[in-house]
């Protein structure tokens, strides 16, 4: 059985997670984003993760700083908001409920 093509819907879905995930360790530079995220099964590129740093600044989930950089112009560092880490609390709450409910399914 491929699996790659079902969990590629779910690695999809679960990027907006995964990005504020990241983001809520500390501020970070998007080059830093896509580079934490090459070593995993959310891999990305720009042309999906700028548009998904958008949409959640939009929704008031993060927002970001300007920061002069040594090698070239500055570069937009992404914070997340309050109401960024509330999101992230929910995702993760209910990760945890759907597994759990995935668990008792099973037996």
């Amino acid at each position: 059985m491929n699996i790659g093509k079902k969990s590629g819907q779910l690695r999809k879905g679960l990027l907006e997670f995964i990005v504020l995930k990241v983001i809520a360790e500390h501020k970070v530079y998007a080059a830093d984003i896509l580079t934490k995220l090459r070593k995993t099964e959310f891999s990305t590129q720009e042309g999906t993760l700028y548009p998904l740093l958008s949409k959640l600044r939009r929704e008031g989930f993060l927002d970001y700083e300007w920061v002069e950089s040594e090698s070239g112009p500055p570069r937009k560092y992404y914070v997340l908001k309050e109401k960024g880490k509330e999101q992230l609390r929910m995702f993760y709450n209910y990760w945890k409920q759907l597994d759990k409910e995935i668990e008792q399914i099973a037996k």
